[in-house]
């Protein structure tokens, strides 16, 4: 066994001669611990939030939209879908018309957003399973029912189970000036209520899921959409798809990622994730100096066994290395026992489900543990852990020894 290690293991391990100096030991290696607990608990739950986060905009927006550089809407016949589903990667395709819209029910009115889609788009979000009341029915092509967001649905005080009236769908017309009559300047279609969704917030209170003949016909925009929908088999890369439609379709159309299409989400996601590490890993900084504090104490208190280790032949150089050794060891055992109660802790909650969320869209608080995530936490404790042993034992040592 290494001598400095085992004299610096026998310091932390065996009974001191002040008592003190023993407890302030262990209250070091606790304070190491549970700041590295925290952040091994954090940032898992922040990786639960992200990949929910993930999962709920997957249900909605596709892997892949593809939409017009310049311009709302273009020709059906005039997009080259044989090229798109030329690249092999790709699963689903669906064409898709959005536009803004006043809903009417009795007599309440929202504004939402009426979304045109084909009966593919519901098995490639899977929008069965997100079905809160009702059903979906588009598969014939004429028909008008509509599927609401919970959101629009509660503004409008619509019950499936309760909806007895038509919905009023109106648009304005466009190229139509002020008139008269106020008919004169929009366009309305009669339409019936089939079922509620409930996807996130940002969705629910946002959206009206129609058949894409209706939405045309509605905008008078036959064979005209705004976007065509794209899902990926699974583990195909979307980077490498996204390039390669891009480079087959040119650059009259725009090709964009879940990622990108709602980019601030997963941009702040990750920033807080961030930002929350600093600030507790601060926190481990501030619990070191409990370290230094340690050191200090046992390097004065031990003077008499350094001047018995001189007398039987070592040099200052192993000195040092065995109060460095004793910081690292308070170190070291501080995060590896952090780490493993903060493993712990997130598997009791995949488990067992401790910390519930009444209410939310999930019945327990997600959390994911990742490997990476230990390898940062490691990094940043060994780090601290060489600069709070470093210190008192090359500053210390020569003022006291």
């Amino acid at each position: 066994m290494n001598f400095p290690f085992y004299i610096a293991r026998r310091y932390l391990i065996s009974k001191k001669s002040h008592n003190v100096i023993h407890i302030i030991s262990w209250i070091s290696v606790t304070g190491i611990g549970v700041g590295t607990m925290a952040l091994i608990i954090v940032l898992s739950a922040f990786n639960g939030l992200e990949t929910l986060v993930e999962e709920l905009y997957a249900s909605f927006d596709p892997d892949l939209k593809i939409t017009l550089a310049e311009g709302k809407t273009f020709e059906v016949n005039d997009f080259p879908r044989d090229k798109v589903l030329a690249i092999p990667e790709i699963k689903f395709i669906n064409s898709s018309l959005e536009e803004v819209a006043l809903i009417k029910y009795e007599d309440k009115q929202t504004i939402a957003t009426i979304k045109g889609v084909e009966s593919g788009f519901y098995k490639m979000s899977g929008m069965d399973s997100l079905l809160i009341e009702g059903t979906i029915n588009h598969q014939t092509e004429n028909n008008n029912n509509l599927v609401f967001g919970w959101g629009i649905a509660d503004k409008l005080a619509l019950f499936i189970s309760e909806s007895t009236h038509p919905v009023s769908v109106i648009v304005p017309k466009r190229g139509t000036s002020k008139g008269l009559t106020p008919d004169a300047e929009f366009n309305k279609k009669i339409a019936y209520a089939s079922g509620i969704f409930s996807v996130n917030p940002d969705f629910d209170t946002k959206y009206v899921l129609a058949n894409l003949a209706f939405v045309q016909q509605l905008l008078k925009h036959e064979n005209k959409i705004s976007s065509v929908e794209l899902g990926l088999k699974k583990g195909s890369d979307w980077k490498l798809v996204k390039n390669k439609l891009q480079k087959a379709l040119g650059n009259k159309y725009k090709v964009e990622s879940r990622y990108e299409m709602n980019e601030l989400i997963y941009k702040t996601n990750k920033t807080e994730k961030w930002i929350t590490f600093l600030i507790l890993s601060f926190i481990l900084v501030i619990a070191s100096f409990n370290i230094i504090g340690s050191l200090t104490m046992l390097i004065i208190d031990k003077k008499k066994d350094v001047w018995i280790l001189k007398t039987l032949g070592a040099n200052d150089r192993v000195i040092r290395k065995i109060f460095f050794a004793e910081g690292m060891l308070i170190n070291l055992l501080g995060a590896i026992s952090g780490m493993a109660i903060g493993a712990f802790i997130c598997w009791l909650q995949l488990q067992f489900g401790l910390l519930r969320l009444d209410g939310g869209v999930v019945d327990f608080y997600p959390v994911e543990i990742h490997v990476m995530d230990f390898v940062n936490v490691s990094i940043i404790v060994i780090i601290i852990g060489l600069i709070a042993s470093w210190y008192p034992v090359r500053i210390l040592t020569k003022r006291h020894l």
